[in-house]
């Protein structure tokens, strides 16, 4: 008979599909069943001149921030193929999955915060205190627009920002019709959340009478901005977990176990 502490539990992992199988395998190594249902699309840029641009200027920049693994991969897929990666160039980034992106491309020297997963922990490093980072030249590797708070914050302290954009987000094509009826049968136990722009395309995909429907299921989000965004999008039952997959994974075998 199977066991494990979500046996039973059918859980909406939201996260692209191709970043979604690290936490579909700790949901089933429990027992549970993860319900893919990804809310963010990943694909490489329209236009990739800001990629070769940066192709060009490598040598100009200082630090060399990714903000997540998508641009980690995307930006280094394209500027590795094309020339080495200058020796002066410090590489910078926030969370585990990203560093071990950076590692696989032979980075072993990576600045990023030990504790605290978005751009204010960044920010609290003394690499990227005022004093150490005025004058210097940072290059954001991004998808098309996010949070600004670093790049502006960096901005205020003196350095000079450059933004690369490296990927491509959207919301994907997706019936969200199978996920319904098996909310109204009383088939889903949770949902996971791990973006607010995730929030916002989950919200368009099931319409207002499909947010009617998935209202009280229990919401997992790793950050309290996730979090926040959930609850304004009228989710009723938002649980804030600690970063990351283990984080989530933490408190949905709080709330199951």
């Amino acid at each position: 008979m199977p066991t494990g502490k979500l046996h039973g539990r059918r859980i909406v992992v939201t996260r692209p599909q191709a970043q979604a199988d690290k936490l579909c395998e700790a949901i089933m190594v429990r027992g549970g069943e993860p319900v893919r249902f990804p809310v963010l699309a990943i694909s490489p840029a329209v236009d990739d001149s800001d990629l070769l641009d940066a192709v060009a200027r490598l040598d100009a920049f200082d630090v060399a921030f990714f903000v997540s693994p998508n641009a980690v991969q995307y930006a280094l897929d394209f500027i590795m193929t094309r020339r080495s990666w200058p020796p002066h160039v410090a590489v910078a980034t926030v969370g585990k999955g990203s560093e071990r992106v950076l590692g696989k491309f032979g980075f072993e020297r990576v600045i990023a915060p030990q504790s605290g997963f978005d751009s204010e922990s960044v920010l609290a490093l003394p690499e990227f205190g005022a004093d150490v980072i005025a004058g210097r030249h940072v290059a954001i590797f991004r998808g098309d627009g996010g949070r600004n708070l670093l790049g502006e914050t960096l901005l205020a302290r003196g350095a000079h920002v450059h933004y690369v954009t490296s990927y491509r987000r959207h919301c994907p094509e997706l019936d969200p019709l199978p996920l319904l009826d098996r909310a109204q049968r009383g088939e889903i136990d949770a949902i996971t959340l791990t973006s607010s722009e995730g929030v916002h395309n989950l919200a368009g995909m099931v319409g207002r009478r499909g947010l009617e429907t998935l209202r009280d299921i229990p919401v997992f989000a790793p950050h309290p901005r996730i979090a926040a965004f959930a609850r304004e999008a009228g989710f009723t039952d938002v649980i804030e977990t600690a970063p990351g997959d283990t984080g989530l994974m933490e408190g949905i075998e709080a709330r199951f176990g």
